[in-house]
């Protein structure tokens, strides 16, 4: 399997992996903690029903999946804040909406279906430099607002009144936040899949919160369990034949259940909280 590394198309899969894992997982920590982890898979299709209206269109499509799950994310604060709905509630309405967009645009497209299937399942081996750079850029925001404003993060993602009461502007970050959600999965469509980029999101994130009762340690640990998904899931791939996207996102799930068997929280009862 070393010899692969002398194509081009491979290292930029295995780079796009630790990108896609990085962002994702980043991105997985702050849906987990806010307790919406539906948010993940409306955006998920939001995207993918924007680059099906691309690829209808006759225009590139992840301009379209980028717009779509960006206004999606902005849709959500809104509903949720005004609309007197709970997250759950607002984030079905915006994932009914756009699966069933996603399956309208999907019976207008006459021949390019093939195409179409392709941000459904998602080929992390078909990315051009295009793609990862959409990624990396994404990948680089995440981190980069993660760090900068860690404290005000951590505050709104626990408790956004308390956020609040203490001039927090928190309404402010949490947009901030499902922006950088919407932006994140878009990048990641062309690589895990519309259908799949939700466990990409959640279970890296997820394995970590097992293991740690420290945020900033569940940061690091996610996103080193979204890399080990990624590189996992294209070594099983090459070796085994079979498609990506689905052996990163098992490669995932498997993750997570190691992380459950061994989590030090199984000892000491869920008393204490992530700081």
């Amino acid at each position: 399997m070393w010899e692969l590394l002398n194509l081009s198309f491979f290292r930029a899969a295995i780079v796009a992996a630790f990108l896609a894992g990085v962002c994702c997982s980043i991105i997985g920590v702050w849906i987990v903690l806010l307790k919406c982890s539906l948010i993940g898979v409306a955006i998920a299709h939001a995207a993918f029903a924007g680059a099906l209206l691309g690829i209808l269109l006759g225009k590139p499509p992840m301009p379209f999946a980028m717009g779509f799950s960006v206004l999606a994310a902005a849709l959500l604060g809104p509903l949720s804040d005004r609309g007197n709905l709970d997250p759950d509630s607002s984030t079905g309405v915006i994932f009914s909406a756009a699966l069933g967009l996603a399956f309208l645009f999907l019976g207008l497209i006459p021949d390019a279906r093939s195409v179409a299937l392709g941000f459904l399942w998602g080929n992390i081996l078909l990315l051009n430099r295009a793609d990862i750079l959409l990624l990396g850029i994404c990948t680089i925001l995440v981190v980069v607002v993660t760090g900068t404003f860690f404290r005000p993060v951590q505050a709104v993602i626990f408790d956004r009144d308390l956020a609040k009461a203490v001039g927090i502007p928190a309404t402010i970050f949490f947009y901030l936040l499902l922006f950088l959600s919407g932006a994140g999965v878009a990048s990641c469509l062309k690589s895990v899949g519309g259908l799949l980029v939700y466990s990409l999101i959640i279970n890296p994130a997820a394995a970590a919160y097992q293991i740690t009762y420290s945020l900033k340690k569940m940061y690091l640990l996610a996103a080193l369990f979204g890399i080990v998904s990624g590189w996992g899931g294209i070594a099983t791939s090459v070796l085994l034949h079979l498609p990506t996207g689905a052996t990163i996102v098992l490669m995932s799930c498997f993750v997570l259940v190691i992380a459950n068997i061994f989590s030090p929280k199984k000892k000491h009862g869920r008393a204490k909280k992530i700081l």
